[in-house]
């Protein structure tokens, strides 16, 4: 058993006395969880990363302090004004195939549902950028990776810890660039690599469906999941409009909800594309500036936070902190 699924009596009685403290009943907050990906077991390059044990146990603990809706539900609430206290909704981004295969199954078994944030362009063998970088890293030869032609440094791969600096040090340089050009550097950083790189990280299309088909939201993430504040008006909003579109062909339903890629107001997404994901007839969208939505919030502004403690108390303690966030908007 992990330290997360400990929790005495006395453990319990803190929790609850947290929660209240910083959520008392006249506060009708909006809790928004983010998730990524959900691994069978740890990766030894990510130790931090969420695997399944740790994710059912947040579930439980999750289901047992909050009041647990459907994202789409709880916008509409939220409108109303007619959430409960402590509400909270679970989402994920990005649409990665353990979403599917190790997340679906645990969310069932808690009786507790999710929205997934899809970037349509990366279904069915696509890949992240940042994906591509990472698992480059992790299969390169040991030695020195001389990336120095492309402008990106050398970088040791000698060790489990070299590796992990050097996939941050590469993401950084990279992830600001426009997007073609960004591309062009992964593919040729992968030639220097000399790897061959896998094409199973996100999810097949029969898996969107899938999740759909068991009551899960499916969301619109774009189509292949750029800074919007980094394109042309005309740009960012063909990208949202095609990825709605996509998906809503995929599972046959209209696509209602909207997750700004990389999601910080102001830097990643401007005022302009929260006017377009209005006109484009989303009934909300969300960001990734930590808070909790509290008296009638911006439905296409809804903030989230990422809650990464691995201690049972440490996370409770991120949840009731967050509660008293407010909300950062473009």
């Amino acid at each position: 058993m992990s330290r997360f699924d400990n929790s005495s009596a006395g453990a319990a009685l803190l929790e609850k006395s947290l929660l209240s403290l910083f959520s008392p009943g006249g506060k009708r907050g909006l809790s928004i969880l983010i998730y990524h990906r959900v691994l069978p077991q740890k990766d030894p390059l990510f130790p931090g990363e969420v695997d399944r044990q740790e994710f059912s146990s947040q579930m439980a603990l999750l289901k047992s302090r909050f009041n647990v809706l459907p994202l789409a539900e709880a916008v509409q609430r939220a409108k109303r004004g007619s959430l409960p206290a402590r509400a909270a909704a679970i989402t994920f981004d990005d649409g990665y195939a353990d979403n599917a295969d190790v997340a679906l199954p645990v969310l069932r078994e808690h009786g507790l549902h999710a929205t997934f944030f899809v970037a349509s362009g990366f279904l069915d063998g696509g890949r992240m950028w940042n994906d591509s970088v990472i698992e480059l890293v992790r299969r390169a030869p040991a030695g020195v990776l001389d990336a120095s032609t492309l402008g990106l440094g050398t970088h040791a791969l000698q060790s489990l810890a070299d590796r992990q600096r050097a996939i941050p040090a590469l993401i950084g340089q990279l992830k600001y660039l426009p997007m073609a050009e960004r591309l062009e550097q992964v593919d040729r950083l992968a030639q220097l690599a000399g790897c061959t790189l896998p094409d199973n990280l996100m999810m097949r299309s029969s898996q969107v469906k899938a999740l759909h088909a068991a009551g899960m939201g499916i969301g619109a993430h774009t189509v292949n999941h750029p800074i919007l504040a980094r394109l042309s008006d005309t740009q960012a909003r063909e990208e949202i409009a095609q990825g709605k579109l996509a998906l809503e062909d995929l599972i046959g339903e209209k696509v209602t909800l909207f997750a700004y890629p990389n999601g910080k107001p102001g830097e990643d997404y401007l005022p302009q594309h929260v006017a377009m994901a209005r006109e484009l007839r989303f009934e909300g969208a969300v960001s990734t500036s930590w808070g909790a939505s509290r008296g009638t919030p911006d439905p296409f502004q809804l903030p989230r936070f990422t809650p990464w403690d691995r201690n049972r108390l440490r996370f409770v303690l991120r949840l009731a902190h967050n509660l008293t966030v407010p909300a950062g908007r473009a």
